[in-house]
């Protein structure tokens, strides 16, 4: 096992199956992870965006309370409703929490892929990184 980057078209790559040992295997091999760090480039400018669209429609504390408050002398039941607000707000922390985790796998996956050394797998991961802010960057433009 190499403890430093070398150049080879043979590496086993995540998992046992993943096992390279051509040249086409690695440059397949290398689009992959160039793929995958493109994928996580955009996960998080996604999330960077949705985080913003959440914060800017969910109501302030005041406007939620009144809200609560005008439909608590409305309505004269023993358990109030779980309000819309609260409800939506658990619904985007929730899609939140689910995206993160996605993001969260997908870093790893690529960490341990760079931890392989090959050379050519890291270069695929830092063009993949590049052109994943390039593109993704222009969708983070907040309104």
């Amino acid at each position: 096992f190499q403890m430093h980057f070398f150049f080879s078209d043979k590496v086993v790559l995540l998992f046992d199956f993943w096992n390279v040992h051509s040249p086409a295997g690695m440059a397949l091999s290398v689009l992959v992870i160039l793929l995958l760090a493109v994928l996580y480039e955009s996960i998080k400018f996604g999330k960077a965006k949705l985080l913003h669209q959440s914060l800017v429609s969910m109501p302030t504390s005041t406007s939620q309370q009144r809200e609560e408050t005008d439909q608590g002398s409305s309505s004269s039941s023993e358990s109030p409703p779980v309000s819309r607000p609260r409800l939506r707000w658990f619904l985007c922390h929730f899609g939140q929490s689910l995206i993160h985790i996605v993001q969260v796998v997908i870093g790893y996956f690529i960490m341990l892929a760079v931890m392989s050394y090959n050379t050519w797998i890291f270069l695929g991961v830092v063009l993949g990184s590049a052109v994943g802010y390039y593109l993704a960057y222009p969708l983070l433009s907040i309104d």
